[in-house]
């Protein structure tokens, strides 16, 4: 691993693309790999060696990953479907609510998946980690599969809603603010092992699991699972409350991640990286206000622009906590304390079965 502190030069060269996505010539006759040789970025990844493991708090994430398993089409739609068609089922303001969330939600899930696989397990260079970020592609996936099954059910205009992220501005301003994060990552060049390199890589984490995971599927998920708990859109309540339980595993093993490549790089985390962490994470939070303002232009029962806007606020300062920095905005509560009631899912029912499924991890989760 190279350690920035101990004198090496701002131009060292970089591990060969091989040797950091485990592609390289194998090295006849090398010693064995102890927990010692293993670091988050900058080694050699080695086909991938998971044993012995060093993080074992990946594994651990990994291993509830699959535990939490689900799939969309085990959810019945046919309430959903009975209350959308009705004339009268919700009012003119939650309808463009949920569509403008499921208009955000089918293309972000694969913007996520894209730069799991196109850069962050290219560069992220330990085996467990890589492990968990292969479960995490696959529940992208079930997410994307998810707003697919949603769209369909309900009969929606798949054009309109699938290509919000081009016609929509506060769906627009967010996927751009994303992907500039990441268009250097996912090129076939670029590779870490200098101070700009690795700043470049902790970026790009902190753009997607803190920001993009962490807080811009928060104001959705507030949404509909408010329209959830009063007995609105209970099957589209209930995936979400199931992608709410693997989002907050994802930002978990996020911010695990990001603080153990500064424990190792200390001297990646100036004051002025800091800074501008606290800045993206502002601009981030500014971003959603507007979303909240474009989704609920009126609100509607229990829920509005400025309450959304409220939590944004508190869930930034949380962030900022998590990174070990000073809040972005002045002290807040939590208007919607009941959100954290959706991370105790240890039993759901299973529609077409009538059986109990156990959820082994929901309950232990902290969902902010």
């Amino acid at each position: 691993m190279l350690d920035w502190n101990e004198g090496k030069a701002a131009d060292a060269p970089a591990l060969p693309a091989g040797d950091a996505t485990g592609l390289g010539q194998i090295d006849h006759g090398a010693a064995r790999i102890s927990v010692d040789d293993k670091a988050m970025i900058n080694c050699r990844a080695d086909v991938n060696q998971l044993l012995p493991l060093k993080y074992r708090w990946a594994w651990e994430k990994y291993l509830a990953g699959c535990n939490n398993h689900w799939m969309p089409t085990e959810v019945s739609m046919q309430a959903d479907i009975a209350l959308w068609k009705s004339r009268d089922g919700l009012t003119e303001e939650e309808r463009h609510a949920v569509k403008r969330n499921l208009g955000f939600f089918a293309t972000s899930e694969s913007l996520v998946a894209n730069n799991i696989v196109l850069a962050v397990y290219r560069h992220l260079t330990n085996p467990e980690c890589r492990q968990y970020l292969l479960r995490q592609a696959f529940e992208e996936a079930v997410h994307t599969h998810t707003f697919q099954y949603i769209v369909e059910s309900l009969g929606l205009d798949e054009g309109e809603l699938f290509n919000m992220y081009r016609e929509v501005p506060s769906i627009t301003d967010k996927a751009e603010w994303a992907l500039k994060y990441t268009q250097n990552l996912s090129d076939p060049a670029f590779g870490t092992g200098t101070p700009e390199k690795d700043r470049a890589f902790l970026r790009d984490l902190i753009a997607f699991y803190v920001v993009f995971e962490g807080m811009w599927f928060y104001t959705g998920f507030a949404q509909i699972l408010s329209l959830g708990r009063r007995g609105k859109m209970v099957g589209i309540a209930e995936q979400y409350q199931y992608i709410l339980r693997d989002e907050s595993i994802h930002l978990n093993f996020g911010i695990d991640v990001i603080n153990q490549i500064r424990a190792e790089n200390p001297g990646l985390w100036t004051a002025e990286f800091a800074e501008e962490v606290r800045t993206m994470l502002h601009e981030a939070c500014e971003l959603e206000v507007a979303y909240g303002r474009d989704t609920m232009p009126r609100g509607f029962l229990g829920l509005n622009a400025g309450l959304c806007e409220q939590y944004m606020h508190f869930i930034t300062n949380r962030r900022c906590a998590q990174l070990g920095l000073e809040p972005v905005f002045p002290p807040s509560d939590n208007p919607f304390p009941w959100m954290s009631e959706v991370m105790d899912l240890k039993k759901e029912k299973n529609f077409f079965e009538t059986r109990v499924i156990e959820y082994q991890n929901g309950g232990a989760l902290s969902w902010e």
